[in-house]
């Protein structure tokens, strides 16, 4: 079982990377979180490693945290929920706004998530509830902050999902947040698309 890679970052796009480890190549698939958090092709890489196998495949998982590691885990022992749609929730969505819609039961927020219907968002709120990492409601209140804080963490989580970088819309993002911090998100993201198509 294969729990940690560390070696040179051949091949990176958004959802796969390949490491090299003294010569050998490992197909390594992510969420978006973790292929913004690393370096370019060349460069050093460290993942946190999830194997699974079963009968036909042995897929690699890897994490740069070990949060976003405990949480894919929690996610895929959900009945219905496998690995592909676990990766698509942790891209969809910040750890620990993820671990906040949990614990307050926010089935609109997890169905903003691409790829999570009401029926899934409701089970992943009412499975992963008592099982949140010890970690998270001490995430979560210093994170909660404000609605500002919060808007500006939601946008930039939709936008980097539509493919943005994440340093591209930064700027935007302030903008649109200084200008009406307590907007609706669908609102603000408008703003900041227009401001960057100028």
């Amino acid at each position: 079982m294969i729990a940690r890679l560390a070696g040179t970052l051949l091949e990176k796009t958004p959802s796969r990377l390949v490491v090299d480890v003294s010569g050998v190549g490992y197909e390594v698939l992510v969420p978006l979180s973790t292929f913004y958090g690393i370096g370019d092709p060349g460069s050093g890489v460290t993942l946190r490693v999830h194997t699974h196998v079963r009968e036909d495949v042995i897929a690699l998982y890897g994490f740069g945290s070990a949060l976003e590691q405990d949480l894919f885990e929690r996610l895929i022992a959900i009945s219905g929920i496998g690995p592909k749609l676990a990766l698509a929730v942790l891209s969809g969505i910040d750890a620990n706004d993820l671990m906040r819609a949990v614990r307050l039961q926010d089935v609109g927020r997890l169905t903003k998530i691409p790829g999570v219907g009401k029926k899934t968002a409701e089970r992943i709120g009412l499975e992963l509830k008592d099982r949140l990492p010890h970690a998270a409601p001490a995430a979560a209140d210093a994170t909660a902050g404000s609605s500002g804080d919060q808007a500006r963490d939601d946008l930039l989580s939709a936008l980097t999902n539509l493919g943005y970088q994440r340093t591209a819309v930064e700027k935007a993002v302030d903008a649109a947040v200084k200008k009406s911090p307590e907007g609706p998100l669908e609102h603000l993201l408008r703003d900041v698309l227009r401001a960057m198509m100028k």
